[in-house]
């Protein structure tokens, strides 16, 4: 449908283009993503066997290039609701330290992190929309229910058949066994 193939690159073009700019200048974001990243490490250690790196920078790169990435392949139409859910992941530890606005005294800076806040939340509806999108086509979900039932009823169906033989053997062998005790 020709709506999705323009809406997909405006929704993923903020993506691959924040992602480069990160990418090419990631000092710029550690400070606001460093209290997120010791969050998630710290929220890590205590439920996972192995402990997280905890090198902030590294966390910008790789949030950074999972953005370019899945924003590319979602502008391409290519894996396009994967490629939504890893863009909703990777916008909310995003959001979160990019838009503290409850961190701001001064009202101008609070309501513009308000406001980018704001826009975030309304990309990731839209990335959520796109992720469950399946083109019209029947869900996955869908099918593996439709086809779990065509299983069913053919297994009732071969049942069914299976106990009239058995049960026509059986009045067969009963008739034999009657002719052969007269």
């Amino acid at each position: 449908m020709l709506v999705r193939r323009i809406a997909r690159p405006l929704l993923a073009s903020s993506f691959v283009y924040g992602g480069i700019d990160t990418l090419r200048n990631p000092q710029s974001r550690v400070p606001g993503a460093k209290p997120v990243v010791e969050q998630i490490a710290k929220t890590a250690d205590q439920q996972l066997p192995v402990q997280v790196p905890r090198d902030v920078e590294q966390w910008v790169r790789v949030n950074a290039g999972a953005q370019v990435a899945a924003g590319s392949l979602l502008a391409l139409g290519r894996l396009p609701r994967l490629s939504a859910l890893v863009l909703s992941a990777s916008l909310v530890p995003t959001t979160l330290a990019g838009h503290r606005f409850w961190e701001h005294e001064d009202p101008k800076e609070r309501f513009g992190q308000t406001a980018h806040f704001a826009k975030n939340l309304s990309m990731l509806g839209g990335l959520l929309i796109a992720a469950v999108d399946t083109e019209g086509r029947p869900s996955v979900g869908y099918r593996a229910r439709r086809a779990a039932t065509r299983a069913a009823d053919s297994t009732e169906k071969s049942l069914e058949r299976a106990q009239k033989r058995a049960a026509k053997a059986q009045r067969k062998s009963e008739k034999k066994y009657r002719k052969a005790s007269r």
